[in-house]
């Protein structure tokens, strides 16, 4: 009894941790496009390049985390992690030139980097395995929440306050929640002796199909995440954007209540395709937003929010799903791989959606970006069903 009333004080304190972190990242990524247009006057392209320097550096530092999670204690690891993330949003209240403020986001995505991983990993050691699925769901669902809150609250602050006001905020959320991720127990982590290293340390090797298919994916996630907003704005859109967040993030929670349990139950495959195919609609359905307004904007405003909600769903639903896939794949001596792995692939596409998107928006329009992306969720569709779904079911180890 008392060691269940220990795992669950530790599961809800790294659940506020996690939540105070995210709250911190959301605050300010709304927002960052207009900070560089207004304050150093970039061009989207450039804007494109700058803000993905943060998502490359998280994919380059993943496999090693990962590596070091699976090889050292994890606890201080995280710590040490989480509070570099928190220290650097002081660090941009003194980056006073654009090249400064770039190597602040390179490091600031190496500790984001190695902060989620170890997080994720954590939590998976907390839970029990028979209620692994719930429990990263309600671990993700806390950066759903924070997705709903933070960039409305930053949105509201820019229009409102100064940039330093928003950075000192993301600071004290992000101070508070390393409080709470200091008091977090874990369990001591049982001594394995390592093998030579090799690539498969480093990358779990069985889940690369898994890996490309969540990369493509995610592709259009970091075009919606970092553009969405001054694509609304560009077809008409003008006022309440911020609730886009808030109605994916909605849709994300929602999703979370029966997601997870069905992928207790073992229907991961199943949980994953209707997600995939619920996002591949909303993405075409986007792209045509531009057209839409021509017709009817009322209409048109209602589709646009209504996408969110049901993005949110999709991807909400497919997390914990893919999450679970990817710790299935893997012996429990490389949890900290299979994590790092999994973030690795979702990094790689938000870097690639991100820069592509800033490109395509500057020499074209943002619904062509987001048809690009809505293209790459239809190949995705088609990869799971042929190659994921059968490597999977031919390689997991429970």
């Amino acid at each position: 009894m008392a060691k269940d009333k220990l795992v669950t004080r530790s599961y809800i304190l790294i659940l506020a941790a996690n939540f105070l972190l995210y709250f911190g990242f959301y605050l300010l990524l709304p927002i960052l496009p207009f900070y560089l247009t207004e304050v150093f006057h970039s061009g989207n392209a450039t804007i494109g390049i700058i803000l993905s320097c943060y998502t490359i550096a998280a994919l380059f530092i993943r496999p090693f985390s990962g590596y070091l999670l699976d090889t050292f204690a994890r606890k201080p690891l995280y710590l040490f992690a989480y509070f570099i993330f928190t220290g650097i949003f002081l660090g941009y209240l003194f980056a006073g030139v654009l090249t400064l403020f770039t190597i602040l986001r390179i490091f600031h995505g190496l500790a984001f980097g190695t902060v989620t991983v170890a997080g994720n990993t954590i939590v998976i050691d907390i839970m029990p395995s028979s209620r692994r699925g719930e429990g990263l769901g309600y671990y993700g669902m806390m950066n759903n929440t924070a997705m709903s809150i933070g960039p409305m609250v930053g949105l509201f602050l820019h229009e409102a306050y100064s940039f330093q006001t928003i950075f000192c905020c993301a600071f004290i959320s992000c101070s508070l929640g390393f409080i709470m991720a200091f008091l977090v127990k874990t369990h001591a982590k049982q001594h394995i002796k390592r093998e030579p290293i090799s690539l498969d340390r480093f990358i779990l090797i069985k889940g690369i199909p898994a890996g490309i298919d969540l990369m493509l994916l995610s592709v259009p996630y970091g075009m919606t995440t970092t553009f969405v907003a001054i694509y609304a704005k560009d077809i008409g859109i003008t006022s309440g954007t911020g609730l886009f967040f808030t109605f994916m993030a909605i849709g994300m929670a929602v999703s979370r209540l029966f997601a997870g349990k069905q992928v207790d139950k073992g229907r991961i495959l199943s949980v994953i395709s209707w997600g995939m195919g619920l996002v591949c609609f909303c993405y075409f359905l986007l792209s045509a937003c531009a057209l839409l307004m021509e017709v009817n904007r009322i209409m048109t405003i209602t589709i646009f929010f209504s996408i969110a909600l049901f993005l949110g769903i999709g991807f909400g639903t497919m997390f914990p799903a893919f999450n679970t896939l990817f710790v299935n794949l893997a012996p429990n001596s490389q949890r900290g791989t299979a994590t790092s792995t999994y973030l690795t692939s979702w990094d790689m596409g938000i870097g690639i959606g991100v820069l592509s998107g800033g490109y395509i928006g500057q020499f074209t329009t943002f619904d062509r970006a987001f048809f690009f992306g809505a293209c790459l969720t239809l190949f995705a569709v088609f990869y799971f069903r042929k190659k994921v779904g059968p490597h999977f079911v031919q390689n997991k180890l429970r």
